[in-house]
């Protein structure tokens, strides 16, 4: 026997420093940017991208079987079904005996699985069966759970669409191609793609043309700074293919520019593909939500490193008998572990998304929830957060505040011939224009080429032409910036310099427009004469314009924000406002929607702050305004080094730095690319109320997942309590280990109904998160209350039933076993709430239903006709008026400790 449990170890010991090194090997590889060393992609696909680099356009299509126009649809559609569709599984699914074996590999089953093979050993077939039923139950209860719920989140992740623009040529030849959006996953090898600001690029291409594109490959070479993209490699070609200038990849993002690319390869075959297929990514940290799994596992060892050798040595001392000591305190150590623990987790959360799901919440990462529930800072952006999302153009005058229909038909022509991120502003301004008379002037100008939008500039321009011998630069943008490049302004006919009173000016007239919550955008412009005419033009072409004037535009507040916003005050989560835009429409605003602006902050005041500094002012003020993606996330990592849970609302390109920074990042379905992948939670709806009710649902799930850790630990410490006071005076032990083991399995099953609980709504009201202090506290004050009334059950059994010699151990032992397991079962319904059980607050009817069937079980058992079997014996009809005046009186005992317990330490 001895041999036998040594090897079991052994293999064990083995197994798990093969997982540890396994575990840093992956680790290792997975914080080493993948790109650093072109080696890792295999030679075959490096040497076709290579060639795809070096191959003139032309000649690349023909080999992809393309044209500059893209794919027939049914080519496509071939294509779909021979190479399969454009997508990278990171992680393959398992099969079902390895998933199994993963949910039977924990401690707490394994623990388990060395007690059943004792018993096995030692022929006791009655404890090797309850006691592999533990196991199995545990087992194939977790297995189920989380095949139903990965099952869940892959139809849930189905519902969150990624599309790419792809070019179809028109039946007619001389037409063209049309846009057309197709997902991701179905895109082929030579479809040619159209590129903007905020897009992910969905397979590894080769441009064929681009317009100041810069590309982000951190995720590939980790390198922070984006690189700028050519249709044409001027670099040295016998460079990595990563260096490679005309070439982009999966996985990486387009920050600012336009461009057409064809694809090369997809799924598997592209870079991106073949690393996932060599290394399973793994995130070297540990989420909030694992580090409190750990933190309440080691509080729960702590105890069980102390209880189990304090029972060994007084059973072995008192009894003289040590192996049979050695087996109780093995079962005391698996009593105090809630081996049920993962199977819970898991159905909690897997319940949680799928109610989350209802109301309009997709959880992408189940582990979310919990950080959605702690979270006590929202960070939001205004514009369709606090808005309707429904810019309207209210208003275009000239620089002194006159209405201009010539100010209007340039912007229209700026933002009808730009093909970059066409924003609200721009759907506004075309909206407008087109249910004017004589503003159909898209047949009238020929785009000739643009300068697109980028972050840092905030402005962007097209230069069109009318059929004579100029050009005409129309420059659109942020107010400042636009002004920076003019050096003169519009009135009527008249062109004056800009001076000072004219820029003072300027600057009264658009400030009374922001008073009025109207957002302003500058239009100004340049006439190009012959001489001065390119075939291309840059950033150095937008100088020396003339300033037109503005239009205006209106997002009025969403009537559902105000209240959404005193919900998430009330249930204890501060709202942050972080935009771009200026201060004096933010400032409009908040206050339709009941938020104290206060001082706003702007984007230059952080600049230069150090980051202690920027932790206290993003502590003390709500509303920051005129801010960059890297102001966000400064500020963002500010509230997070405060010790605050932050949750960060964005859908935009500038949001992503901030959503990969905060605790819990939220995006909505129609954001751009790069937002949704870095985002935990996606919002199929973009309003506050959607997101409030998600923080509660969030909540509710942590509760009962909580619910269940505390109530397990303090009631096994009880019954670990109750066992010592025993084991001083008792001649023999108070509880078989298969008793404590059938207890233990039963009390275990009737918390399979936890994830279902109604919960308080005062518990709703304030953020949650883990703390093994409170836990550990929480233990020791109500463990101990049990083993109070544990011990009037010895003396009754021992002096008014006689069950005080060996011989009378078992109706003993019968006794203690229906006590504790009745206990308990009712000490589930006395401490999940702060409230009076069954009168002011009520479990849920499958915990109720759960816990009578449990009690039912637990009195039949001493009682049927299976007693013998689990060495129990029936109990006399006169135990039962004493049992329910010992669980009377617990109940009573408790609900006065916890109201003093609530009044001194809080109640969560």
């Amino acid at each position: 026997m001895k041999n036998v449990l040594k090897s079991f170890f052994e293999s064990f010991l083995r197994s798990r420093r093969m997982l540890h090194h396994f575990e840093r090997w992956q680790t290792l590889l997975g914080s080493k940017p993948v790109g650093a060393a072109s080696a890792a992609m295999p030679a075959d696909i490096a040497k076709a991208l290579a060639g795809a680099s070096r191959t003139d356009a032309g000649e690349l299509l023909a080999r992809l079987d393309s044209s500059p126009q893209g794919l027939g649809e049914t080519q496509a559609h071939v294509l779909r079904r021979r190479l399969g569709s454009n997508e990278v599984r990171h992680e393959q699914p398992l099969p079902w005996w390895t998933h199994l074996w993963q949910c039977y590999r924990n401690p707490f089953n394994l623990l388990l699985t060395v007690l059943a093979l004792t018993s096995y050993v030692t022929e006791d077939m009655k404890a090797t069966l309850v006691i592999g039923s533990m196991v199995a139950l545990s087992t194939v209860l977790r297995f189920f759970q989380e095949s139903r719920s990965n099952k869940a989140a892959e139809r849930l992740k189905a519902m969150v669409s990624n599309t790419a623009t792809v070019l179809r040529p028109e039946a007619d030849a001389a037409a063209g191609a049309r846009r057309v959006e197709v997902p991701m996953r179905d895109l082929v090898p030579g479809d040619v793609i159209a590129l903007s600001a905020g897009d992910m690029i969905p397979a590894d291409c080769r441009l064929l043309g681009a317009k100041d594109l810069f590309i982000s490959q951190s995720a590939l070479t980790g390198e922070a700074m984006p690189v700028e993209k050519f249709s044409i490699d001027r670099g040295n070609l016998e460079a990595g293919v990563l260096e490679r200038e005309n070439l982009l990849f999966m996985g990486t993002n387009v920050i600012s520019g336009t461009a057409t690319a064809v694809i090369v390869h997809t799924g598997g075959r592209t870079f991106f593909g073949a690393l996932a297929q060599r290394v399973s990514a793994a995130d070297s940290g540990t989420s909030a939500f694992q580090a409190g799994i750990n933190r309440v596992s080691w509080v729960l060892i702590r105890f069980m490193l102390v209880m189990a050798p304090l029972v060994l040595v007084i059973n072995g001392v008192a009894k003289g008998d040590w192996w049979e000591a050695a087996l109780f305190a093995l079962s005391i150590a698996v009593g105090l572990t809630p081996e049920m623990l993962p199977m819970i987790v898991t159905a909690t959360l897997a319940k949680g998304a799928v109610v989350m799901s209802r109301r309009k919440v997709i959880v992408k990462r189940l582990e979310a929830i919990h950080n959605f529930g702690a979270m006590d800072v929202l960070c939001t952006d205004k514009t369709g957060t606090l808005t309707q999302d429904r810019i309207v153009l209210e208003r275009h005058t000239n620089a002194w505040g006159e209405v201009s229909d010539h100010v209007l038909q340039l912007a229209y022509l700026n933002s009808f011939h730009q093909t970059g991120l066409k924003n609200l502003l721009d759907k506004a301004v075309l909206n407008h224009a087109e249910m004017q008379p004589g503003t159909q002037l898209q047949t009238a100008w020929r785009k000739i080429d643009e300068v697109p939008f980028d972050f840092s500039r905030r402005r962007m321009s097209v230069v069109v032409e009318n059929g004579g011998s100029e050009h005409l630069l129309i420059c659109k943008g942020a107010l400042e910036e636009v002004l920076s490049v003019c050096i003169s302004v519009e009135r009527g006919a008249e062109v004056l310099a800009l001076d000072a009173e004219l820029l003072a000016r300027i600057h009264r007239v658009a400030s009374e427009l922001n008073a009025q919550g109207l957002r302003v955008v500058a239009v100004a412009s340049q006439t190009l004469k012959a001489e001065a005419r390119k075939p291309a033009y840059g950033v150095a072409d937008e100088s020396g314009l003339t300033l037109l004037g503005y239009v205006a535009f209106l997002d009025p507040p969403k009537e559902s924000t105000a209240p959404a916003l005193r919900a998430l005050a009330e249930h204890g989560v501060t709202v942050k406002v972080l935009t771009g835009d200026n201060e004096l429409v933010t400032r409009k605003v908040c206050g339709d929607v009941g938020i104290e602006a206060g001082h706003i902050v702007l984007g230059r005041e952080i600049e230069d702050l150090r980051d202690e500094e920027l932790r206290a002012l993003a502590e003390r003020h709500q509303v920051f305004a005129k801010l960059t993606p890297a102001h966000k996330e400064r500020i963002v990592c500010a509230l997070h080094a405060n010790g605050r849970v932050v949750g960060f609302m964005g859908d935009g390109i500038n949001d992503a730095p901030a959503l990969r920074a905060a605790d819990i990042g939220i995006s909505v379905d129609g954001a751009v690319d790069v937002a949704k992948e870095s985002a935990d939670i996606i919002l199929l709806e973009k309003s506050l109320m959607v997101l409030e009710q998600g923080v509660v649902e969030g909540r509710r799930t942590f509760a009962n997942m909580l619910k269940y850790i505390k109530l397990t630990a303090s009631s096994n410490f009880g019954n670990v309590f109750s066992v010592l006071v025993a084991s001083a005076f008792l001649p023999f032990l108070p509880m078989l280990p298969l008793h404590l083991l059938v207890q233990n399995l039963l009390y275990d099953v009737s918390q399979i109904a936890i994830p279902f609980d109604n919960v308080d709504p005062e518990f709703l009201r304030k953020p949650q998160s883990w703390n093994p202090t409170d836990l550990g506290r929480f233990m020791v004050f109500f463990g101990p209350l049990s083993s109070v009334f544990d011990i009037m059950t010895y003396a009754v059994m021992w002096f008014a039933f006689s069950a005080n010699t060996v011989a009378n151990q078992t109706l003993f032992q019968s006794g203690w076993f229906v006590e504790g397991l009745l206990s308990q079962t009712l000490i589930v319904h006395l401490i999940r709430t702060r409230k009076i059980p069954f009168l002011q607050s009520r479990a849920a009817w499958p915990l109720l239903a759960m816990g009578a069937a449990i009690a039912a079980a637990g009195i039949w058992l001493p009682m049927g006709r299976l007693a013998h079997y689990f060495r129990l014996q029936a109990l006399p009809l006169a135990y039962f008026p004493w049992l329910a005046a010992m669980l009377a009186g617990y109940a009573s005992l408790t609900q006065t400790v916890k109201g003093w317990y609530a009044r001194r330490y809080g109640w969560q």
